[in-house]
């Protein structure tokens, strides 16, 4: 048995260190874009994705250096929506991680610009690393992927609808519809990647993407728990956002102990599709259960 939280931690910090090599400089006339870029995405975090995007490739082989771009790419997509998701127009949050959100720290405008900065700069990141990739079909398929599930038909597509229905009472159908899009695709864009770069066929990458998905879901209704039970110090931003902004969540849907059976059980079937296809990687494993009990 593996002490995750120590392995967690390396594996953290070494994403940290790639994630921070791809930053840009803070130079010119416009740096203050990149120092609220840098701001963002160094405001601290899980690094979730671009770990799975690892971990991915290397339970297929892949080469652990080739991937870090892309490893950097992940997060400057994520931290980018987060960055989003902040603003006054969308969840209006004040802190994040425990810190400020860009848009207190920066100004409405320049929130609004840095996000779409790391959104860019994810993609030209991705962009001069698959130059550089020695298999350039793989690579191509990999930011596919990515652009795809980050877009319209992916997390972006997820986040409207909820704009949309805001303030709506939701369905259990309706909420995993949403969040299979806002929530999972990043998720299920990261582990599909790289397995990919690392040459994974059609057929192991559908089970990677329900598996993906399984993890998504599991994640957000932690996520929904964590804002009920949790507290601000914990979480690192303020808790009970989804009652003050009058959102329909797993936790108004099927109480508490309901939606943790089901954090559980969605954990755990993610688990099985992974060995199903071959993967003996007990990190990955651990790390899905971690998920399941984290307090923030």
């Amino acid at each position: 048995m593996i002490d995750i939280k120590k392995v967690l931690d390396e594996k953290t910090e070494y994403a940290d260190n790639v994630i921070k090599q791809y930053l840009p400089e803070e130079k010119g006339l416009q740096s203050v874009i990149m120092d609220a870029m840098n701001y963002s995405v160094m405001a601290g975090g899980k690094r979730l994705r671009p770990i799975l995007l690892m971990e991915m490739a290397l339970c297929f082989n892949g080469n652990a250096d080739d991937v870090k771009p892309f490893m950097a790419m992940m997060e400057y997509i994520h931290t980018y929506s987060l960055v989003h998701d902040d603003l006054p127009a969308m969840d209006n949050d004040d802190f994040r991680r425990g810190k400020k959100t860009t848009h207190k720290q920066y100004g409405e405008a320049i929130g609004v610009l840095a996000g779409d900065a790391l959104l860019n700069y994810a993609f030209e990141t991705g962009i001069s690393a698959a130059l550089a990739f020695e298999d350039k079909e793989r690579a191509l398929k990999a930011l596919s992927v990515i652009a795809k599930k980050a877009g319209i038909y992916g997390m972006i597509g997820g986040q409207v609808v909820d704009v949309i229905n805001d303030g709506k009472e939701k369905s259990k159908e309706e909420l995993d519809y949403i969040n299979e899009y806002k929530t999972a695709a990043l998720i299920q864009a990261s582990m599909m990647a790289g397995a990919i770069l690392a040459g994974v066929t059609d057929k192991r990458l559908t089970e990677i993407e329900s598996a993906g998905l399984d993890i998504g879901l599991a994640f957000q209704i932690r996520d929904d728990i964590l804002d009920v039970t949790s507290t601000d110090t914990e979480l690192g931003k303020p808790v009970h956002s989804d009652e003050k902004n009058n959102k329909s969540t797993y936790v108004n849907l099927m109480g508490i102990e309901k939606a943790e059976e089901e954090v559980r059980r969605l954990s755990e079937i993610a688990i099985g599709r992974l060995k199903n296809i071959g993967i003996e990687n007990e990190f990955i494993f651990e790390l899905i259960r971690k998920l399941t009990y984290r307090n923030k």
